[in-house]
């Protein structure tokens, strides 16, 4: 692990210019420009919260704000664990050309996604304050969430970018288990009231499923509730901080062993 942050440091400044050159990309020729990173999240809350809310009456209490939260990390995850399997393919050009660690290409994007994540939590914030959402004293817990979120997408896109150069149906599959992943991740529900009934599956699903443990953990963190009888869960953060650290081993240690192999085999 001692090579892998040496070469973040290392490879710091390309990361962060790769990231801007990406998100400048991104709104080259646009007339709103920058405007569309706060305009792209706000329709995607306008859309859930008029489906579910509204269609299928949805019961949480401040429910803009609700589903925003889980939306924002639902979309940071959803963006690098399933950009990070065609990664090493759509850079081959740089691949083929020169030496760089593999992994710095998904640091790089995760900036990118980070940048995304963050402009999502600070509208979050403002769509609190009109709808007088009472913050909660564990807000400071929000970080701790999205440092175990960021944990744990880096390191299953660590995995998937080495197997997603081996395998090219990989992509596909990634697409169907995250569409399916997200109907369990409590984007739009709350997992302890929806799954009351069911506490097994209630408690399987928070430590299976680091996108719904999350998206939990935040909400509580955020949401001030004066009857609430479900706090942080300084277990459940352990484990997957530990997790995390474990799947970020595990896919550095795949591409330092077969890194070589990359550019011959796209």
């Amino acid at each position: 692990m001692s090579r892998f942050f040496a070469n973040l440091w290392k490879y710091r400044r390309y990361a962060i210019r790769s990231a801007r050159a990406e998100l400048l990309g991104e709104v080259a020729g646009s007339y709103l420009n920058w405007l569309w990173w706060v305009i792209e999240p706000l329709c995607f809350l306008f859309v859930y919260w008029f489906v579910f809310g509204t269609l299928f009456k949805a019961g949480e209490p401040h429910f803009a704000s609700f589903i925003f939260v889980g939306l924002s990390l639902w979309e940071y995850f959803n963006r690098t664990v399933s950009g990070s399997v065609t990664l090493i393919a759509s850079n081959r050009d740089l691949v083929t050309k020169v030496y760089l660690p593999k992994y710095v290409l998904l640091f790089s994007r995760s900036l990118v996604n980070l940048f995304k994540l963050g402009i999502s939590l600070l509208l979050t914030f403002g769509l609190m304050a009109c709808q007088h959402v009472p913050l909660s004293p564990y807000a400071p817990l929000l970080a701790a969430a999205v440092a175990i979120l960021y944990l744990v997408s880096f390191g299953i896109g660590l995995i998937l970018m080495h197997f997603g150069v081996l395998f090219s149906d990989m992509a596909n599959l990634v697409r169907i288990g995250m569409r399916m992943l997200f109907f369990l991740s409590g984007v739009f529900y709350n997992i302890h009231t929806r799954m009351a009934s069911l506490p097994r599956v209630r408690f399987w699903l928070l430590r299976v499923n680091p996108a719904a443990f999350c998206i939990d953990e935040a909400r509580k963190a955020l949401f001030f509730d004066p009857v609430a009888t479900h706090f942080p869960s300084w277990q459940g953060l352990v484990w997957w901080t530990v997790l995390g650290m474990a799947l970020c081993a595990a896919g550095v240690w795949l591409i330092h062993r077969n890194e070589n192999t990359y550019a011959k085999t796209i």
